[in-house]
Parts: structure tokens; sequence; C-alpha cells
């Protein structure tokens, strides 16, 4: 498996992998002049050690390459583990699809009735509970009537010509979904579920984080088990 589905239209697909749990322990033992052919329990344990004692320098000699498609206000909560500010984050790679180049067939997440939720009393951010049904076919409605004026005036203002660049200006931004490919080191990305698989975080970024866990796990398994400890 290297593509999870996500929310109601988007995915996270696995596409490339650079090392495995060998390459973080050969990547340490260098310095010992050292190398290990195939992980053995020894190997483990020098993973567990490294992670416990917080050497995680070797993580960042392994890589993986996401391509994920999410609503666009995933994709803003996700483009600062791509913006360089520390060795954590010196191995990101981020791209994009563009509008002013693309006009493939616009796609929106709206939530449905019952995923809608309240505002937080005790917070400027996040949310609590649930509303009520009858509140939550409300505003899906509502939100499906501003999509559907959106996305007609769009596609009006493409058929008159104008450039896509503008053409875009009338699309509901925040839910429309775009497709990006990620590349960042194995640390990076463990860095990114440390922040996004946390109770705090907002409930739709969290369920690409999960997706994102499950396939780092496949790769790396016994690095992602003792960085869990």
């Amino acid at each position: 498996m290297n593509q999870i589905s996500v929310l109601d239209k988007g995915y996270v697909r696995l596409v490339d992998v650079l090392g495995n749990d060998l390459s973080i322990v050969n990547a340490a033992r260098v310095s010992y002049d050292k190398e290990s052919v195939e992980l053995n329990d020894k190997d483990v344990k020098l993973i567990n050690f490294l992670i416990r004692e917080e050497h995680t320098s070797p993580l960042r000699h392994a890589a993986m390459t996401f391509e994920v498609y999410a609503p666009l206000m995933v994709a803003r909560q996700w483009w600062k583990y791509a913006v360089s500010s520390s060795h954590i984050d010196d191995q990101n790679g981020w791209n994009e699809s563009s509008r002013r180049y693309i006009t493939e067939k616009e796609e929106f997440y709206a939530p449905q009735a019952f995923e809608w939720r309240w505002k937080p009393e005790d917070s400027k951010q996040g949310s609590s509970g649930g509303i009520p049904m009858e509140l939550g076919h409300y505003w899906t409605k509502e939100l499906d009537a501003v999509i559907e004026r959106g996305t007609f005036l769009y596609e009006k203002a493409l058929s008159f010509g104008i450039a896509p660049e503008q053409a875009r200006l009338f699309l509901p931004a925040y839910g429309m979904y775009v497709r990006w490919r990620w590349t960042t080191s194995l640390q990076g990305v463990l860095n990114f579920l440390d922040q996004r698989l946390g109770n705090d975080a907002q409930l739709e970024i969290r369920n690409y984080a999960f997706a994102v866990s499950t396939l780092v796990s496949g790769a790396f398994p016994e690095t992602v088990k003792a960085w869990n400890l």
C-alpha cells in the first residue's frame, strides 16, 4: 500500500524512498569506520540509543517523497515544514500545482453536516465539539452555494478569455483541493508527525498526518518504533 485516502477526495501517496532502517545505522557507524550489511538486533538497539539520546543526525541520511492532495487550508499549515529554518528542515522540497498553468477540474472540501465544529470558548484557535445536525445542514448548504457560484464565475471568466492566474480569484480558496509533492528527510517527517498528530492540531491535517505515519512506518519500521517509545 503506497496511497491512503483522506477526507472526501484527498490522499497521501508515497512516491519515493531513499534509504531504510539500515541507512540510519550505517550513517551512525561510519564514525567508527563500521558498516552493517543486514539489520540485526545490535543495529535495532543502536537505533533506539540514537533516538533516546537525541543523536538524530543519522536520520537526515534517509528521505521520502510524498504526493498530497488536500484542501488549501491543510496545504498552508503543511507549508511551514518546507521552509528551511534549521537543520531539521534543510532537506525539504515542495512543488505545488498552480492554476496559473492548469485548469483541471476544480474540487472542494465541504464538511458534511455532522463534521462542523464549535469554536472553543477558552482558546483563539482549534475547535471543540460538533454542532447540532440541523445547523450543520444549514452551513453545508451555504458553503455549497458559495462553491457553486465561485466555480460558475471562474469558468465564465475563462470562457471570456480572462487569464487563468486572475480567473482563479473567483474560486473559494481555503476549501479548494491542491496537489503537491513534498520531499523531506526522515528527521523532518518525524518532526512533522510529532506536531501534527497532537490533539491540538487541526483535525483535517491530523487525518493527513495519520496517513503519513502509516506510510513512514512501512518504510522505516524500527526507526519509527523507537521514535514513538
